[in-house]
């Protein structure tokens, strides 16, 4: 007969919620460990912990900010360790977690299926497991086919087959997890005049950052026949967050393009302004990856595009943020409020009202996170606002765009950015939800009184 350890009674008492952050938390500590290794540095080379920590933080939330210059300082080890805690990070630890024990044969209980809704965010059991099978299929399936793609054009650029496949392999797990690490020490800008080469990345930013849940349905739909295509219904969160997406691209595109019209876009092609300014707003999905120097951009252009990376990817996806359909919903709440509209509906469906007050929630942690953050970089760090917001904002939204200062930091801004980092990935609401506590169950309400407002 087993006994009771009142020394585990901490065990029974953990939310799924906080059991996800320490699994990540344990993983930041495992690749810190392995990225620490002398068989993974180049020779001759000196890394402090801070920065094999920053990077460790850095890949496992798949943000791409480098406080070092990775092609420097660590060898082919190092590289494919990185690329393998970018795909920890990309797909999350759940879903390579529920492979692991369905590979060994192990049943999938209900604790299980609590911790991949909780990982995965999402509001119900129903189809967990087959949930995470496909979302690794569908991302391995999408990097596999990036991998040959560039590897095979990539052969023009590089001296040898080996050399460019390597680069192939590793610039698709970049960009799919939304990664944002390079290898070339140049991101993207030896590309930059390369069209075919930015397309191909700037799918593959967009198909791991819409959301796995949409690439599910989507994949539904393709393969579906025809008499079955007539009874698909694609969800409410497919529907916004595609929506909500291409705006965020398209209208990004635009702004970044007319905001530097008269400085970095003076002299340029409009095929040069089309790709840079779309791919710009792209990467800032949570890409991390870019074409060109952001620091040539004016001053405006860089506070929009730390607006947004503000934002970030969508839920259940590779990238960090607040996050699209969040976004979606706080702007729609304010449109049909100033219309005196007391339901919010899109798509014929109405909001529940759980949702919106979840939205408000995020964004207002959000810009409260942000906003301390940038103030306390601002005050130690020699940099200006403009500079200080974009750092803090693209690794919020883990992107990794950088202005070129990260390298610069002081060890205390690197900490910051570490759990700016660690929080964009794991997720505001995981977050929030982690502090819960158990509710004592009271059956009563106080007497409700109105307060002004505005």
């Amino acid at each position: 007969m087993r006994t009771y350890d009142p020394r585990w009674r901490w065990a029974n008492n953990i939310s799924p919620t906080q059991l996800i952050i320490l699994f990540y938390l344990a993983a930041v500590l495992i690749s810190t460990c392995l990225l620490a290794l002398p068989i993974a540095h180049q020779k001759n080379t000196d890394l402090s912990f801070i920065d094999v920590l920053f990077t460790a933080v850095s890949a496992i939330s798949v943000t791409g900010l480098s406080s070092v210059p990775i092609h420097e300082y660590f060898n082919t080890t190092g590289i494919i360790l990185i690329a393998f805690t970018m795909q920890l990070g990309g797909i999350g630890v759940m879903t390579l977690g529920t492979f692991v024990w369905l590979l060994f044969g192990k049943k999938i209980g209900f604790k299980e299926r609590r911790l991949i809704m909780a990982d995965q965010n999402q509001g119900s059991f129903k189809g967990a497991v087959s949930l995470m099978r496909q979302i690794l299929i569908v991302i391995l399936t999408i990097e596999l086919i990036g991998f040959l793609v560039l590897g095979t054009y990539y052969l023009q650029y590089f001296p040898t087959a080996k050399e460019a496949y390597f680069q192939g392999l590793f610039a698709s797990i970049s960009a799919t997890t939304n990664g944002g690490f390079d290898i070339t020490g140049q991101s993207l800008i030896l590309f930059q005049d390369d069209y075919f080469v930015q397309f191909v990345h700037m799918l593959l930013i967009v198909l791991g950052a819409i959301g796995f849940p949409v690439l599910i349905e989507v994949k539904h739909f393709i393969f579906a026949s025809n008499e079955e295509r007539n009874f698909i219904r694609f969800t409410l969160f497919t529907k916004l967050t595609t929506v909500t997406f291409l705006v965020l691209i398209v209208m990004g595109a635009i702004v970044i393009a007319l905001l530097d019209s008269g400085h970095f876009f003076a002299n340029k092609s409009w095929h040069e302004i089309l790709f840079y300014s779309l791919f710009q707003s792209v990467t800032t999905r949570s890409g991390g990856l870019s074409t060109m120097d952001v620091g040539q951009l004016t001053e405006q252009n860089e506070l929009f595009m730390s607006a947004l990376m503000f934002i970030g990817a969508s839920p259940s996806s590779a990238g960090g943020g607040i996050r699209t359909t969040t976004f979606a919903l706080v702007v729609i709440a304010l449109y049909h409020f100033a219309r005196g509209n007391k339901q919010i509906n899109i798509f014929r469906r109405e909001i529940h009202a759980e949702d919106l007050f979840k939205a408000v929630n995020v964004t207002i942690f959000g810009i409260l996170i942000v906003f301390t953050s940038a103030v306390i970089l601002a005050s130690i760090e020699p940099f200006s606002l403009t500079e200080v917001l974009f750092e803090v904002c693209s690794a919020f939204g883990t992107v990794g765009l950088s202005l070129g200062i990260t390298s610069e930091l002081t060890d205390v801004s690197k900490v910051i950015l570490m759990l700016l980092m660690f929080l964009g990935r794991v997720g505001i609401l995981t977050f929030l939800y982690s502090l819960h506590r158990k509710s004592s169950g009271a059956n009563y309400h106080y007497p409700k009184e109105r307060i002004i407002i505005g």
